[in-house]
């Protein structure tokens, strides 16, 4: 999907699954005001002109949650097309390397199991990030 065949708006976005040292996932719900105000989402942003994936995400969540991470290895890319805006999602996994999260660009942060994460409400296109999560988890019968 390229960004001329796509309307409304798309945007390429880097996102961080980031697992803590008790294999637990770091979400954050979205400020109030704004596109999908509320939900809770995984955490990363936009691609920059000149970027990689990882450098987009180290930045992202350095930005947002004020955390340095070890970007790893991809886990899924989502085309997503919502009534305002086309996404592709480019999903890494990641883990928290220093510091404490804090909510510089969003409402809320919580540390979650895997198997609690379908008890927040997210985006739609998140639903795959989940179920590539699991389907992962039952293949190396983690």
């Amino acid at each position: 999907m390229t960004a001329t065949s796509c309307f409304p708006p798309h945007k390429n976005i880097g996102v961080a699954v980031i697992w803590n040292h008790d294999e637990q996932i770091l979400i954050d719900r979205r400020l109030p005001k704004g596109t999908m105000g509320g939900l809770w989402e995984f955490p990363g942003g936009k691609i920059e002109h000149g970027e990689t994936i990882e450098e987009c995400i180290k930045r992202e969540i350095k930005e947002e949650l004020g955390i340095e991470i070890e970007v790893g290895r991809h886990l899924i890319t989502i085309d997503h097309t919502y009534s305002h805006l086309c996404v592709t999602l480019t999903v890494h996994h990641c883990r928290l390397i220093t510091g404490i999260p804090q909510t510089i660009e969003c409402d809320e942060i919580c540390w979650v199991k895997l198997n609690d994460l379908e008890n927040f409400t997210f985006p739609e296109a998140n639903s795959q990030i989940i179920a590539a999560l699991k389907q992962e988890v039952m293949t190396n019968d983690h």
